[in-house]
């Protein structure tokens, strides 16, 4: 995807968010959170835009940590999300395609990064909000999807943090059914797991495609992307294969 693209997702989804927000009102519980109430949600969202926006801004060549948020009443949270949402998308909009800047892992640039980051971090807050306002959740193509599960397996669970860990080695086969080349393997072990792309595509591992695995995912990659990042249960896909597997990722994998 394109780095205007993701802007554009995050565009959409802060708004969506606070719309979900504002109608499920600040006491709303967060299912996918359950220690979390709808302020609680806001808070850290409009925390980590304004974080995000000050990195991007500052070419901050560091990792800071991000401001508490202001002691709003409730009234006044949902303006103060937006107001950070579109300082970030603005942010993101007129920063140089050089863009020098500290990220998490390697990326095409830092630009990249945070546009993407920024866009999945919204979206799945995006619907967080919507599950607690008893709300549709707004469809994802199948490509923003897909680079969701993507930036899950070969980002965040490539970092020691990951608790995705098994005593002997074991696969993991990750497939979303609608979104071509989108498939990955993931090797797990007493180390941090290490995904693969092996699905077709210039970067994809042609020696792991044929290899079997011990247990696959697969699905739509809407429905992949929110099991993955526990916004659905497990049973929203197809598992097959090894359920302990499906166990370790229900137990171990959030992030």
């Amino acid at each position: 995807m394109e780095i205007t693209e993701f802007i554009e997702t995050l565009r959409l989804d802060g708004g969506l968010l606070a719309d979900a927000a504002e109608e499920a009102g600040p006491d709303a519980p967060v299912p996918a959170c359950p220690e979390w109430r709808m302020r609680d949600l806001i808070r850290h969202v409009g925390r980590v835009h304004r974080w995000a926006t000050e990195i991007v801004t500052q070419e901050a060549q560091q990792p800071s940590r991000s401001a508490e948020a202001p002691d709003l009443a409730d009234e006044e949270l949902a303006g103060w999300l937006r107001e950070g949402h579109h300082h970030l998308v603005l942010a993101l909009h007129s920063a140089p395609q050089d863009l020098r800047a500290w990220s998490f892992w390697p990326s095409p640039s830092p630009l990249a990064f945070w546009a993407r980051r920024q866009a999945h971090e919204t979206s799945i807050h995006r619907a967080d909000a919507q599950q607690a306002a008893g709300t549709p959740l707004t469809p994802l193509p199948s490509a923003f999807a897909a680079d969701g599960v993507d930036e899950l397996l070969t980002g965040f669970h490539h970092l020691d943090r990951s608790g995705l860990r098994t005593d002997v080695p074991r696969t993991l086969r990750v497939r979303a059914t609608d979104a071509p080349g989108a498939e990955w393997t993931v090797h797990l072990s007493p180390a941090p797991p290490h995904a693969v792309r092996t699905g077709t595509g210039g970067n994809a591992s042609a020696a792991e495609a044929g290899k079997p695995a011990d247990c696959t995912f697969e699905g739509p990659a809407e429905e992949l992307y929110l099991a993955l990042w526990n916004r659905l249960p497990l049973d929203a896909i197809t598992v097959t294969g090894d359920g302990t597997l499906a166990q370790l990722w229900r137990e171990r994998g959030g992030v």
